[in-house]
């Protein structure tokens, strides 16, 4: 796609010189944590000084390479003896290259529940990554299942004695706890309290500030008059079907094959439809997180060629596009954007929105210190895929200035009319 506005634009030019970095995230265990073997390791590698990626990541544990697994994550299961133990995460690009993260664990012995993540009274971002071993004295059979509440509810559970899942919350504090059963009838539980950070703009899709424009294969420059080719419209203050009464419906037909229509909202910067207009330059250029949380509905999703969710950010000469697209008679599958190669990339995470139901997305996106674009997650329905992207910016012609959020359909070979209602839609940064 190719659009010319400056809150929607895909425009890319030379970037900037941007600073190289490998990381190697460790979910689970946490720093300093009391486990029960086997002990879940679970780690996340990433590159940006070599071009081929990450080739495997491995385990040490006290000086000892344990485990390797190739790719650029690892999940696996050791058993380790109680007591104290060191332990090392590395990765190994193709390129030579290698980096790591310091673990320190001590394994128990005693029956209970060890939560490595998220920390007690700790803060963390959304999607919450619930890591959390146990072990049973008292039942020769064994644990059978573990689960996590949140606020009293009961969020998810998990076979076995080890749980190891992500659960996405909205800003604020939460009271969680994290429970064990085993095959005798038995329970233990772990309580905690977590904060998650964030402003919210809630309800967007019921808000003003809405501008659509159509765009036509193959270049998709955007257009307002844009004749029978691609024919579009909106619908505010729908009552039914609704999650909080105040649905918007956006329409899409013509007679052109694979014509879309873009719908933006200007949230923060000089054209702001939210009073944030951040005159001072002292709101975007401190954002590091972003979150496109909403809900979608359709009868005939089946039709739409892809459904795009998108979020722009533009300061200080450079352009920030994440881009999200879930392929739907394209292939049922996630894209991302690379805004450098002003092209698509398949994420390998698949995505089969339901007919005639809602479908809650929430795509977490992050800006690091070095002005690296990190497409963090993904979750569709409860289930969350990590995407683990990293791309760089492109440069911003003028002075554009803000952060917008985007919706957008996308046509079919034969044009298929369709519609979609978006409730419910929350933006959250910080």
């Amino acid at each position: 796609m190719k659009l010319q506005h400056p809150s929607v634009a895909f425009c890319l030019f030379v970037i900037l010189a941007s600073s190289a970095f490998a990381t190697v995230t460790v979910t689970s265990p946490t720093s300093g944590a009391t486990v029960a073997s086997p002990v879940q390791f679970v780690a996340t590698a990433s590159t940006s000084t070599c071009s081929k990626g990450v080739a495997s990541v491995g385990v040490y544990i006290d000086d000892k390479l344990t485990y390797v697994e190739n790719g650029a994550g690892l999940n696996t299961s050791l058993s380790l003896t109680p007591g104290a133990h060191q332990t090392v995460e590395e990765e190994w690009d193709y390129c030579g290259g290698a980096t790591f993260t310091t673990v320190p664990i001590t394994v128990a012995t005693q029956t209970g529940v060890w939560v490595s993540a998220p920390a007690n009274n700790g803060t963390v971002g959304s999607p919450v990554q619930f890591v959390a071993t146990a072990s049973t004295a008292t039942c020769a059979k064994g644990v059978a299942s573990m689960g996590v509440y949140i606020n009293n509810s009961l969020n998810l559970v998990s076979k076995g004695a080890s749980l190891n899942s992500p659960v996405f919350l909205l800003p604020g504090t939460y009271n969680a706890v994290v429970e064990e059963w085993d095959y005798c009838g038995g329970a233990a539980f772990t309580p905690l309290k977590i904060t998650v950070p964030g402003t919210v703009l809630a309800n967007l899709q019921a808000s003003g500030g809405w501008t659509g424009y159509g765009e036509y294969p193959p270049a998709y420059d955007i257009c307002t008059s844009c004749g029978s080719g691609v024919i579009y419209s909106m619908q505010q203050g729908l009552s039914s079907p609704s999650l909080s009464g105040q649905v918007t419906q956006f329409n899409l037909g013509g007679n052109t094959p694979y014509a879309d229509v873009l719908w933006t909202n200007p949230l923060i910067g000089n054209t702001s439809a939210h009073g944030l207009f951040d005159s001072n330059h002292t709101i975007v250029p401190n954002l590091h997180n972003f979150t496109y949380d909403a809900y979608f509905y359709g009868s005939d999703l089946q039709v739409a060629q892809a459904i795009e969710m998108d979020v722009s950010a533009y300061f200080n000469g450079l352009s920030f596009i994440w881009g999200t697209q879930c392929r739907v008679a394209g292939g049922n599958e996630w894209d991302v954007w690379d805004n450098i190669n002003a092209k698509w990339v398949p994420s390998g995470i698949s995505c089969h929105p339901n007919n005639n139901a809602w479908n809650h997305v929430a795509l977490v996106f992050q800006r690091t210190s070095d002005n690296w674009l990190y497409f963090k997650s993904i979750t569709l329905n409860g289930q969350t895929s990590y995407v683990n992207r990293y791309y760089q910016p492109s440069t911003a012609p003028g002075s554009w200035y803000g952060v917008t959020v985007n919706f957008q359909t996308d046509g079919n070979y034969q044009q298929a009319p369709y519609q979609v209602l978006l409730d419910k839609f929350n933006f959250v940064y910080w």
